[in-house]
Parts: structure tokens; C-alpha cells; sequence
């Protein structure tokens, strides 16, 4: 595929280095309810704890092939020339920046974003930091008066109508069968047309409620709950949690308890994940010692579906930070597919769609290269000053793929979000 030229990076002005101040708190409840609306809010939550924040201190705006390694280095420089006061020292306490990037390399909409102001919760801790050109005192945190709940929603097709895609992904078997490549990821898209413009707040509150064992994220529009960690970064461990794989819940314990042992002994979905998890292992290996991969993966289970899943845990060689790490992994097997030129390549080809941020990296980054960075999956994009919202699901194709199975398991991915603007 062949890219455009990179993008010059636009960056807001910093006259003088920034100040980051970090102080522990009481715990202030909920994060997401500490949330204003329309004040560049950010948020990476997981199980009630994380991180949220609001305003913007330093942004950095940069699209291209490179620019993972642009990004990084920008972070660097903003990291060298700050003063930070930390009186906490967890991981996510500090100076940190979120961020998400596009899926392609000739995508656009990467950024990373530091905040005026972020709180944070971790293992029963609280804190708060003030980041800004001097030392400020924290703010207030209490409630912000609920979100105004989304009305009517109207969901059309996106892209490519539900026909058109089974005829996609028809087109990628054929290719897969004549040795083409092994896997290829194809998404498509939900178009929410909506009447007054989304409070995100909203769906971000329902998608930790209803899946908090998912990572519930927003950065500049882009919003969903992914289950899947791309790479957790913290004081030399890093940690990969691979999912290929999935299979729709029904609701019935017993039934679904079947169908995960069913899906645990899927040689289509075991070949898949296979795929996945190799290439996360062979990214790793240049940055990393002590790689350990599990022999078989486990059934992880989620309020609408199950997936095959795999943790995949290494030891830091050198001195890479979190944002080297995403670098070396995007695009894995589990969003791209195998050989992953060839599989970019078809996509770009047949799928019809532009993904954006959709199975780009999301996550954060802190002052010592630490992070940790999700793959942005159940997910969607406001669009038209938020009356408009594009949701995405992807699925795996392989040889044994049967277009009909893919559609279904696309719709039950994109349950989480499509609910939540209910």
C-alpha cells in the first residue's frame, strides 16, 4: 500500500517548560463522574480504577508511517524539558499524556493530548495532578451534574451494507484459499445519525458500568471499551493480552458454558488465534527477554461475548518506552492479519471502509515511558460535532470462514456501544 507523505506534526506552543504537580487525594468516587462536558475530557478506566482528565496543557497532532517514533520523540522532549512534583510515584501518577492513533498508515486524527488536569485511582490510592506553566493548587473534585442522555438515535448502514461485506469477506476466503496470505482482519461500520449532539459522557458511563472489566477510554471523539491490552508497560514488565477468537453469549450459564468449550476446541478459531498470538511473541522478541507465552489459551468471558485469549508476559531489554512497544506491535495478527503486509494490503484493497482510530492504539503514556496502550475495539467516532457517530466491529477472517457466522459475530461486537446509545 503505498503512503502518503508524513504529515507535519502540529504541537501547541510551550514557552516554557511545563510543571506537573501530583498530590494524593480521598478517594472522589466514581472517575467518570468527575467529567465536565465539552472540556477536552480523557479517560482510560478499567474495573473503576484509572484515569481521567480534562483541559489540554500540550497537544501533538501527527499522521504518517512514522509516526509512532514522532510521537515518541515529541513525548520525550516534553518530558526532558517539564518539572514534576510527585507525591504519589504509581504508575499513571505524574506527568502523562493520553493518546490514539490512526489504524493506517495513511490514516489520520493520531494524537496525543496532556492534560490541565488528571485523577487518578489505583490498588486504593487517589491523586490528583495540575499540570501547567507554574505550580497551581488541585481542584475541587466533586460530581458534575449528570450526562444528558442520548435521544433519537437512528442507526443506518455505515460503509458497506450488511450484504456487501458478506461478499467481502467471500472475496477474502477466496484469497486466503489460493494462498494468498492465512488471515485478514475486515471491519465495517454502524452510521448513529442523532437529533442534538452526543453528551459522550454518557456512553462512556454505561460502558464501564455494563463491561468493566473492559478498558473504557475516550481521546479527542474517539470512545469506546476495549478487552483487549495491546501492551502494559510498568517498571520493566510488559504484558500482552492477546483475543482471537469469539463466539456470541447466549445468556443461558449452561448454554454458554457449552459454547465455550466449544470455542476452546474450534480449529478455525484456534488457528486464528494462533496467528495472533505468534505475532505479538515475534514483535516483542527485539525489545524483550524472558518471553513467556502460554501453551493454550483461556475463554475469557464478557457480557456479550467469549473469546479465546492469551497473556503474553516478557521482561524490558533496554530502554524502549510504552510508545516503542506499540510501535513494534501495531498492526498485530488480531486487527491486521497474517503476513501482515499482505493482509494491510487486502484491506486497504476490498474492505471500503476507512477505519480511522478504529483497532488503532489507544491508551496513555507516563514521564518515565511507562503506559499502558489498548487496541481501540468497540468503538466509534463522533463525527459532525457529535450528531453523528460511527461505530466499528471487526472480524478474523481464515480459510474455514463462512460469511453469514462473520456478520453475526461483527453485530454482537458491536453490541457494547450500540446499547450505550440506547
Amino acid at each position: 500500500m503505498t503512503s502518503p507523505p508524513p504529515v507535519a506534526a502540529a504541537a501547541s506552543p510551550l514557552p516554557s517548560p511545563l510543571v506537573a504537580r501530583t498530590v494524593e487525594v480521598d478517594d472522589p468516587g466514581p472517575l467518570l463522574a468527575l467529567l465536565h462536558r465539552d472540556t477536552d475530557a480523557v479517560a482510560w478506566v478499567h474495573h473503576g480504577d484509572g484515569l481521567v482528565g480534562w483541559g489540554r496543557a500540550a497537544s501533538l497532532s501527527v499522521d504518517g508511517p512514522d509516526r509512532f517514533d514522532r510521537a515518541h520523540r515529541w513525548w520525550r522532549e516534553v518530558t526532558r524539558h517539564s518539572v514534576t512534583r510527585d507525591e504519589v510515584h504509581v504508575p499513571g501518577s505524574g506527568l502523562v499524556a493520553f493518546g490514539s492513533f490512526a489504524f493506517a498508515d495513511d490514516g489520520r486524527g493520531s494524537s496525543l493530548v496532556v492534560p490541565e488536569v488528571v485523577v487518578g485511582r489505583r490498588d486504593g490510592r487517589s491523586w490528583v495532578t495540575v499540570v501547567g506553566t507554574s505550580i497551581s493548587s488541585p481542584p475541587s473534585l466533586t460530581p458534575t451534574d449528570p450526562p444528558q442522555h442520548p435521544h433519537g438515535v437512528e442507526l443506518v448502514d455505515g460503509s458497506v451494507d450488511s450484504d456487501a461485506w458478506q461478499d467481502v469477506v467471500a472475496e477474502a476466503v477466496r484469497r486466503i484459499s489460493a494462498g494468498q496470505l492465512d488471515k485478514v482482519v475486515l471491519a465495517r461500520d454502524l452510521v448513529a445519525e442523532l437529533d442534538t449532539p452526543l453528551d459522550v459522557r454518557s456512553p462512556l458511563r454505561r460502558l464501564a458500568r455494563d463491561y468493566p472489566g473492559c478498558w473504557t477510554f475516550h481521546v479527542d471523539g474517539f470512545f469506546g471499551s476495549t478487552p483487549e491490552m495491546l501492551v502494559r508497560l510498568e517498571r520493566g514488565l510488559v504484558t500482552s493480552r492477546v483475543l482471537a477468537g469469539t463466539i456470541r453469549r447466549t445468556g443461558d450459564d449452561t448454554r454458554d458454558l457449552a459454547l465455550a468449550a466449544s470455542l476452546a476446541r474450534s480449529s478455525k478459531d484456534l488457528e486464528e488465534h494462533e496467528y495472533a498470538v505468534r505475532s505479538v511473541a515475534e514483535a516483542l522478541a527485539p525489545h524483550c527477554s524472558s518471553t513467556n507465552v502460554p501453551d493454550a489459551p483461556f475463554v475469557l468471558h464478557l457480557p456479550n461475548v467469549m473469546h479465546l485469549a492469551t497473556d503474553v508476559t516478557a521482561v524490558l531489554r533496554g530502554d524502549a518506552s510504552a510508545l516503542n512497544l506499540v510501535a513494534a506491535l501495531h498492526p498485530s495478527a488480531a486487527v491486521g492479519g497474517t503476513p501482515t503486509d499482505a493482509a494491510v494490503a487486502l484491506i486497504a484493497e476490498i474492505e471500503g471502509l476507512d477505519r480511522g482510530r478504529y483497532a488503532g492504539p489507544v491508551g496513555w503514556i507516563g514521564a518515565e515511558g511507562d503506559g499502558e496502550w489498548g487496541i481501540g475495539l468497540r468503538s466509534a467516532q463522533l463525527e459532525d460535532e457529535g450528531r453523528r457517530v460511527r461505530l466499528f466491529a471487526g472480524c478474523g477472517i481464515v480459510a474455514d470462514s463462512v460469511p453469514a457466522d462473520e456478520l453475526a459475530e461483527s453485530q454482537a461486537k458491536l453490541v457494547p456501544v450500540r446499547d450505550a446509545l440506547a
